[in-house]
């Protein structure tokens, strides 16, 4: 990626910094496993170390970034099993957001998700899958917010936090694509309709939707490197 497409102007805050940096994470431009190398963030975001360093125990505080003495920090990666317990748990989260969404949503609330919908499908249109996964991520925060309960959004960010670049990764196979744009699709009609049961359904159903697609994700990856070993063993 180009120095100068991820480049912030100063001052520089750390909290600026840790953005760019979930962004950089979310899209894999930091695998997960990989190490931060400080030297090359710095140059590619034209910032100091002090910044980014205090950005980077954010990220830790978050369970994105794994310090690790005298190695530095690098991005964590989450187990089949950390991901199945993550996922369950976000689930729940999500489902609660969207009945309570239902039952408190105002006009504009409602407005503003519909407005967030249609911009969403024009990215899915385009094949846009950038754009596309930022306006999702704003569509399920937009119910998190409607349901306007502070312990549960507190609740719901350090959890999200956690699936962000998986959830990003899952909508890369077109079919399951499509299938979460019609989950998007049902959503939206339950919160209009006001029905706050089909819509924590739906909401839960699209969760499991996504844990099913990340794990067969993880399990191809698992498989096709432990195919290169021993490929790289009988060479």
């Amino acid at each position: 990626m180009a120095s100068e497409n991820l480049s912030i102007a100063r001052p520089v805050l750390h909290e600026q910094v840790a953005q760019r940096l979930r962004q950089m994470l979310v899209e894999g431009v930091l695998p997960p496993g990989g190490k931060l190398n400080e030297r090359t963030l710095c140059e590619e975001l034209n910032i100091s170390r002090t910044p980014l360093r205090e950005a980077i125990k954010m990220l830790a505080a978050e369970g994105l970034v794994e310090l690790l003495p005298n190695r530095g920090s690098v991005a964590v990666q989450l187990s089949e099993a950390d991901v199945r317990h993550t996922f369950e748990v976000m689930a729940g989260l999500e489902g609660l957001s969207g009945e309570l969404a239902a039952q408190r949503v105002t006009e504009a609330e409602l407005s503003e998700i519909k407005a967030l919908h249609y911009e969403m499908l024009a990215a899915y249109t385009r094949r846009d899958l950038s754009a596309y996964y930022q306006v999702n991520a704003a569509i399920h925060r937009s119910f998190n917010a409607a349901a306007k309960n502070p312990v549960l959004t507190a609740t719901y960010n350090q959890v999200n936090a956690r699936l962000q670049a998986l959830r990003f990764r899952s909508n890369q196979d077109g079919d399951k694509w499509q299938r979460a744009v019609d989950e998007h699709i049902a959503m939206v009609q339950a919160l209009e309709a006001r029905d706050a049961a089909a819509l924590r359904q739906v909401l839960m159903h699209h969760l499991d939707n996504k844990r099913n697609v990340v794990i067969d994700q993880l399990r191809n990856a698992h498989s096709a490197a432990g195919a290169t070993v021993t490929e790289g063993h009988a060479a």
